[in-house]
């Protein structure tokens, strides 16, 4: 964050020095909600949390060097106390970015933070030293997200924290990152209702928009894919004008998508990754390859000239889209086509549990990508461990599956489905973890579909199935649920298993 003193945050914030704090003391950032990781100069938030309240946890934070505490409530410490919550932050109340705030407490601290970055930004933006970058969609905005985090980074200091730090509490603390040194801030925008991503809009207003996609996560809490189409596309809205710089980078291949290009004053363009050469749309991958393990490679054609070669480090084909999406995002910021190409072929997974994809001494692959799940990412997934087995004989296919949550009513019949796509896709057997009503529809279809299925109660059940069961060298095995199931506990002792025989021997 650029450097203020405690006095001037008090008065961006609206909030109130107390207990002694002293308003000359010099602040330089960041700003942490982990009191374990507060340094010298450092701004702390207590945040109030379902098994601990970061109240509690103000002392030890000065301690470590922190020159002002923001705290919903006074701790008898110096600090800032935050202002209670106006009414323009209405579509954060029903928002569940907080474990336990029954009193509004942590929602005043989260109001004073996204106020410190927003007029961060701001100061940024004006000298003409910071481009904001958004991207949203259903699925993939972190792979996206990082995809843009390496390429931007080739022409600046880039800030795109790895993991997924979306939401009213992530994203402000992310925006707080970028300092008088950084030149693009790419940005991860989640929602769970309408409203959201408007919000997360005004704190760090960007000047390229990137849309991924519109799918069913989180159907639950939208009613539709057009309910969702229509949070998405706040993020366009929130666009400057094309005289102003502003670019909407749209997915030609995703109607409710592309039909997002009214709703903005910016400049649009488009990428597909089904046109080929002869499609239409501004920035389009040709001669589209897989290696044995689902990596991509492809032909980049952009308005710039010439196509370039990409060959991608991240696994599935989905990746394909990502990396136009964010090529495109780079291109139309002045960044030269070949080395846009060049970061793209360089990277490598930044978050953990997406895509990764390891082989074991043993012969044995790995899928992880465990961190989330929706039905589209789900049939990508499933997609990458189908071509990564077909590239080998005499081997099997093995699908570790959670459920996918926050599906709403249709919840079921997308588990069904998804029981479904495994056979169509060839899969051999399947190991569905937990017994709700969403994994008991996914091994139904499973089992209804010919593949052989297996129940198991956890996460200690799915490794032990696996380690007892006979397999082969070049099985492939892909570990995919929605977050709180915890898969990637999975992944991890998978291959824990095989270091520690071999530490045995």
């Amino acid at each position: 964050m650029i450097e203020l003193t405690a006095g001037e945050i008090a008065d961006i914030t609206g909030g109130t020095l107390v207990d002694g704090a002293d308003p000359d003391t010099v602040v330089t950032g960041p700003v942490e909600f982990d009191s374990r990781r507060v340094t010298a100069g450092s701004v702390y938030m207590a945040l109030p949390g379902a098994r601990v309240d970061g109240h509690d946890f103000v002392g030890p934070a000065l301690e470590a060097g922190a020159a002002l505490v923001m705290a919903g409530r006074p701790t008898a410490l110096p600090e800032l106390l935050c202002p209670a919550v106006e009414e323009e932050q209405g579509t954060q109340r029903n928002a569940s970015y907080l474990d336990n705030d029954p009193d509004g407490l942590g929602e005043r601290v989260i109001t004073a933070v996204s106020r410190l970055a927003r007029h961060s930004t701001e100061v940024l933006v004006a000298e003409n030293r910071l481009t904001v970058i958004g991207v949203t969609g259903s699925a993939g905005k972190t792979s996206t997200k990082d995809l843009l985090g390496a390429v931007f980074s080739r022409d600046g200091e880039t800030i795109a924290p790895p993991g997924s730090l979306n939401n009213e509490i992530g994203h402000p603390y992310t925006v707080l990152k970028a300092g008088r040194t950084t030149k693009y801030l790419v940005a991860e925008m989640s929602a769970r209702g309408q409203g959201h991503i408007a919000h997360l809009a005004r704190i760090a207003p960007p000047r390229i928009g990137v849309v991924l996609n519109v799918g069913t996560a989180h159907l639950g809490e939208f009613g539709s894919r057009e309910g969702i189409a229509q949070a998405k596309g706040e993020l366009v809205e929130a666009l400057p004008p094309a005289a102003e710089g502003g670019v909407a980078v749209l997915n030609a291949d995703d109607d409710l998508v592309s039909g997002m290009a009214p709703r903005t004053a910016a400049r649009v363009v488009y990428y597909s990754a089904d046109q080929g050469a002869d499609g239409t749309a501004d920035y389009r991958a040709s001669d589209i390859t897989l290696d044995e393990v689902a990596r991509a490679s492809f032909l980049l054609h952009h308005p710039e000239g010439e196509p370039v070669k990409v060959s991608l480090g991240v696994f599935g084909a989905h990746n394909v889209a990502n990396a136009l999406a964010a090529a495109a995002a780079a291109i139309e910021c002045g960044l030269v086509p070949a080395e846009v190409a060049s970061a793209l072929t360089g990277y490598t997974a930044a978050s953990a549990n997406r895509m990764d994809v390891r082989t074991r001494p043993d012969g044995l692959t790995v899928i992880n990508d465990s961190y989330n799940a929706n039905p589209d990412s789900m049939r990508a997934g499933i997609d990458a461990l189908a071509h990564a087995a077909s590239t080998r004989t005499g081997t099997e296919s093995w699908a570790v599956l959670g459920q996918m949550a926050e599906l709403g009513e249709d919840a079921v019949g997308e588990h069904t489905g998804i029981g479904a796509y495994l056979a169509e896709r060839g899969i051999d057997r399947l190991i569905v973890v937990g017994h709700g009503v969403n994994q008991n529809a996914l091994a139904a279809a499973g089992e209804d579909n010919g593949i052989r299925t297996r129940q198991v109660d956890d996460v200690d059940g799915a490794v032990n199935l696996l380690t007892g069961a006979p397999t082969h060298p070049g099985d492939v095995v892909l570990v995919k649920a929605s977050y709180s199931d915890g898969l990637w506990r999975v992944a991890e002792r998978l291959h824990a298993a095989v270091s520690n025989s071999s530490q045995a021997r």
